[in-house]
C-alpha cells in the first residue's frame, strides 16, 4: 500500500474548520491514488482517519514549503493523529468499511437534547476510528457517494435548536463495529454510549439499517429546562426582554385585570429571529422560576406522524396539569411547517387547549418565520410576535464580555474584535471564544506556562470562524485591504464611500436630514480596472460580510429555482448584516426583459432582484453592489431611484494610477535599481489594472529564464516582459463606456461629475 510521508500544517481555511478533513497536493493525492473524498489513515503519535480533499486556490502553505510535501490538517484531525504543527505525519489510503454500528459520548446537554437521527445525520460521511474526536459541523465532501443528495442543512436546521451550544459541542467516540476505519452511513446505527460495550450487543443487531422512527421514540422529546442566564445578562434585547416579561405577568400573575376589562388571560407569542441569536434563551431568562416546560420542534417534527401527535398531547398534558406554566416550543416550523400535513390541523388543536388553558402561555420560536403554517397566527394561538434583531458591534462586544467574564485574560480589545465580526450571533462568538481558547491553550501547553486569553488569539480565531449566515456560501477573500490601498482613483472612492459606507456608518445623519440613503451601486468600466478589488477594499475598510455572487450563478432551468436563489441570497445578507451583495457580471444576472430566449427565466429574476431591492421587507444595513463591462445590456429598471441608483464609472487607469498600481504589484519583487516604475508607467497606454500587475509577473519570469537563481528583476527583464504582455483594453469600448458616463450625468469629462 502506497504511503507518504508529508509535514502536518494547520489548515487555516474557515470553511474546513472542525470538520475532520485532510487537504493534499493533487501531486500527493495521484501518488497514494487517491480520489477527493476518500478515505485516508494518518500515522502521528497516534492512527487515526479522515476524509481528503484537494488543495484550493484558498489554501495556502508556509512561503518555504513545497506544497507536495504538506498535509494541512484542521485542529479536530491534528488532535486525532495526536501530532504538533510541522511534525511528520504518514499518511496512507484507508482500507474503510461500512460503519454498522458507532457509538459516542458527550456532554450532558448533547446526550440529552440530540437524537440519535440527528446526530447521524451530522455525522454523515465521516471517517473515523475508536478514540476520535468529532465535532457536530456537518459538511458534503463525499459527491461519489449515491446518499450524497442529503444536505447538510438538514442537519444544521435540526440541530440549531441548541442554540449556542451545538457548534462548539465535542464528541467522542467510544466505539466501531466493525473495528477500524468505518465511513458513517445513512444505515449506520448512531447511539450515544451508556455503559455498554459494543461487544455486548448481539450481533444480529448489526445487520439491521438504523431505525429512524423506534430511536426517536426511546428518547424523551421534552428536554428538561436549561440553567437560564439572568435577564439582566441579556445583552441588546432588554426591549424585547422587558415586553416579554410584562405579557406574562398580566397573563399568568394578573389574570384579574384583563378580565376586568373584558379581555382574555391567554397568552401565545411567537419569538423570530435569525439562527442562533439567542431566541430559547431569551424566554428561560424571562421564565425566571416559573415552570417552563419545553418542545423540541426539530426532534417532534422529525417523527411519523402519529408519534408526533402523541409527544404534542404528552408535553400539552404536562404543562396544563397542576400550576400550569409556560409551554416553549422551540423551531416550530420543523413542527409545523407551511406545507401542512393532515396532523397539523390536530397538533394546532392540542396547542390551542394549551393557551385556552387557565395559567398557561404559549411561546414558539422560530429563525424561518415564512416557514411555519400561517395557522399558528391565529388569534387563539400566537397572535402577539417579538422580533431579536442581530447584534450589532456594541452588542457584539458586551456579549463577548459575558462569555469571556470568567476566562483569565490580558487586556482584550472587544470593542475591536466586535466591530470585526459583523453577522455573528450569540453561538457564533461562543465558537470564535472557543477556538480562541484552544489557541490559548496550545501556546500554554508549548510554553509550560499559564493559560491566558490574549487578543492575537481571538483575532486569529476570526480566521477560522464563520458566521452561521455564511456557513452555507461563499466568501469573497477581503484581508486587511482597505480603500487606502488602492491606488488613485480619488473620484471613484469617494463616490463609494458616500454610497456605501455613509448609510452604515452614519444613519443617525441621514434620518437628521429626511432622507433615505441609497439601496445600491453599479460600477462598471473596462475589464481589468479593479470593479472586484474596489469591492473587497470597500468591505475590508466597512468591515462588511460580503456575499459575492456571479450573475450566471443565479440562474438555473428548473421553474422557480433562480427566483428562490435571489430570495435566499437576500435572506442570508439580512442575517449577517451589516453586509455587502456584490453581483459581479450583473448584465449576465438581470438582462433587458423581453430579449430573451430562456423561456421567461431572465424575466422572473429581474422581478425577483427589483422586488428585493424595494419590496415590502426593506433592506436594513445591506447595500447591494453591481458591476459590469456592459451597462446597455442592464435592465433600466435596475438603475431607477431606490434601487441600483448611484452609477459610479471606474475609468481605465491613467499614468500616475498605474504608477501606483505598479508600485503595489512591486512590494514583493525585488526589482533592481535601474527599473524606474513612474517611467514605466508613462508608456503603458492601453494596460489595465490586471495588465500592469501582469507586466510585473512576467518580468520575475523573465528573471527566472535568464537566471534560474536570480535575486532580482532588471530593466532588461521588464522589456522583455513588455514584449510579452500587450495592452487588453479595447480603445473603441473605453471610449464608449466613458460618453456613457458622461451621458448618465452631465459634467466636464475627467471629472467626479462626469463618472458618477
Amino acid at each position: 500500500m502506497p504511503e507518504l510521508a508529508l509535514t502536518a500544517q494547520r489548515n487555516t481555511s474557515s470553511a474546513d474548520a472542525r470538520w475532520g478533513l485532510v487537504r493534499l497536493h493533487p501531486k500527493a493525492l495521484a501518488a497514494l491514488g487517491l480520489q477527493p473524498g476518500d478515505g485516508v489513515t494518518l500515522i502521528g503519535t497516534r492512527r487515526t482517519a479522515a476524509v481528503v480533499a484537494a488543495f484550493t486556490p484558498a489554501h495556502r502553505v508556509g512561503a518555504a514549503a513545497d506544497p507536495t510535501k504538506v498535509a494541512l490538517l484542521d485542529e479536530v484531525t491534528l488532535g486525532n493523529a495526536r501530532v504538533r504543527e510541522g511534525s511528520e505525519v504518514r499518511i496512507e489510503p484507508a482500507v474503510e468499511a461500512p460503519a454498522q454500528r458507532i457509538s459516542l459520548t458527550g456532554s450532558a446537554l448533547a446526550t440529552t437534547h440530540i437524537p440519535e437521527a440527528t446526530l447521524r445525520q451530522a455525522l454523515l460521511g465521516k471517517v473515523v476510528t475508536a478514540g476520535d474526536t468529532v465535532t457536530l459541523l456537518p459538511r458534503d465532501l463525499r459527491p461519489n457517494e449515491p446518499w450524497s443528495v442529503i444536505s447538510p442543512s438538514v442537519a444544521r436546521k435540526a440541530l440549531s435548536g441548541l442554540g449556542i451550544a451545538w457548534t462548539s459541542e465535542v464528541l467522542t467516540v467510544t466505539g466501531t463495529h466493525p473495528n477500524g476505519p468505518v465511513t458513517i452511513l445513512p444505515s449506520t446505527s448512531v447511539v450515544w454510549d451508556t455503559g455498554a460495550a459494543l461487544s455486548d450487543i448481539p450481533q444480529s443487531q448489526f445487520e439491521q439499517t438504523a431505525p429512524a422512527g423506534p430511536a426517536l421514540q426511546e428518547r424523551p422529546m421534552s428536554p428538561a429546562p436549561m440553567t437560564a442566564v439572568a435577564v439582566a445578562d441579556l445583552a441588546g434585547v432588554q426591549a424585547q426582554a422587558a415586553k416579554l416579561t410584562e405579557w406574562l405577568n398580566l397573563a399568568l400573575d394578573e389574570p384579574e385585570l384583563l378580565k376586568t376589562l373584558g379581555a382574555t388571560s391567554q397568552l401565545g407569542v411567537l419569538v423570530t429571529g435569525p439562527a442562533g441569536v439567542g431566541k430559547a434563551t431569551l424566554v428561560r431568562a424571562v421564565a425566571g422560576q416559573r415552570r417552563l416546560v419545553e418542545l423540541d420542534g426539530p426532534s417532534t417534527g422529525a417523527r411519523e406522524a402519529g408519534a408526533r401527535l402523541n409527544e404534542v398531547h404528552r408535553v400539552v398534558g404536562e404543562i396544563c396539569s397542576g400550576a400550569g406554566g409556560i409551554l416553549l416550543i422551540t423551531d416550530v416550523d420543523a413542527l409545523l411547517p407551511a406545507e401542512a400535513e393532515p396532523v397539523a390541523t390536530m397538533i394546532l388543536d392540542q396547542l390551542r387547549a394549551a393557551v385556552a388553558s387557565p395559567a398557561v402561555a404559549m411561546i414558539a420560536t422560530t429563525s424561518n418565520a415564512v416557514g411555519v403554517d400561517p395557522r399558528l397566527r391565529g388569534p387563539d394561538l400566537c397572535d402577539r410576535e417579538v422580533s431579536l434583531p442581530l447584534p450589532t458591534g456594541r452588542v457584539r462586544a458586551a456579549l463577548l464580555e459575558q462569555l469571556l467574564r470568567k476566562a483569565p485574560a490580558d487586556e482584550l480589545k472587544l470593542d475591536e474584535i466586535g466591530a470585526r465580526t459583523p453577522g455573528f450571533v450569540v453561538s457564533d462568538l461562543a465558537a470564535l471564544v472557543r477556538e480562541a481558547a484552544l489557541r490559548a491553550a496550545a501556546r500554554a501547553s508549548r510554553e509550560h506556562s499559564e493559560p491566558k486569553l490574549r487578543q492575537q488569539d481571538l483575532a486569529g480565531a476570526l480566521e477560522v470562524i464563520r458566521p452561521l449566515s455564511r456557513s452555507g456560501s461563499a466568501e469573497l477573500a477581503v484581508g486587511n485591504l482597505s480603500l487606502d490601498d488602492v491606488g488613485d482613483m480619488t473620484e471613484t472612492k469617494q463616490a463609494l464611500t458616500e454610497a456605501v459606507l455613509w448609510p452604515l456608518q452614519h444613519p443617525d445623519s441621514f434620518a437628521r436630514l429626511g432622507i433615505e440613503p441609497p439601496r445600491g451601486v453599479l460600477l462598471y468600466g473596462p475589464p481589468g480596472c479593479g470593479k472586484t478589488f474596489l469591492v473587497r477594499a470597500l468591505a475590508g475598510s466597512g468591515q462588511l460580510s460580503v456575499h459575492a455572487v456571479k450573475g450566471a450563478e443565479l440562474m438555473d432551468k428548473w421553474v422557480g429555482s433562480s427566483e428562490r436563489a435571489v430570495r435566499e441570497l437576500f435572506q442570508r445578507a439580512r442575517d449577517s448584516a451589516p453586509s455587502l451583495i456584490f453581483l459581479d457580471e450583473v448584465d449576465a444576472l438581470a438582462p433587458r426583459r423581453g430579449q430573451s430566449s430562456d423561456s421567461g427565466v431572465s424575466d422572473r429574476v429581474v422581478a425577483a432582484l427589483l422586488t428585493e431591492l424595494d419590496g415590502v421587507e426593506p433592506l436594513r444595513d445591506v447595500v447591494v453592489v453591481g458591476a459590469t463591462n456592459r451597462p446597455e445590456l442592464i435592465d433600466p429598471a435596475l438603475t431607477r431611484p431606490g434601487r441600483l441608483e448611484r452609477m459610479v464609472f471606474v475609468p481605465p487607469p491613467d499614468a500616475a494610477a498605474r504608477a501606483e498600481i505598479l508600485r503595489t504589484a512591486a512590494k514583493s519583487v525585488p526589482l533592481a535599481k535601474d527599473v524606474n516604475l513612474r517611467k514605466l508607467a508613462q508608456g503603458l497606454d492601453g494596460y489595465s489594472a490586471a495588465d500592469c500587475s501582469a507586466l510585473l509577473r512576467e518580468a520575475a519570469l523573465a528573471a527566472m529564464r535568464r537566471d534560474v537563481d536570480a535575486a532580482d528583476v532588471t530593466a532588461a527583464d521588464v522589456a522583455a516582459a513588455r514584449a510579452a504582455v500587450r495592452p487588453s483594453l479595447d480603445p473603441m469600448q473605453v471610449e464608449s463606456l466613458r460618453l456613457y458616463a458622461e451621458q448618465r450625468v452631465p459634467g466636464p469629462a475627467g471629472t467626479a461629475e462626469g463618472y458618477v
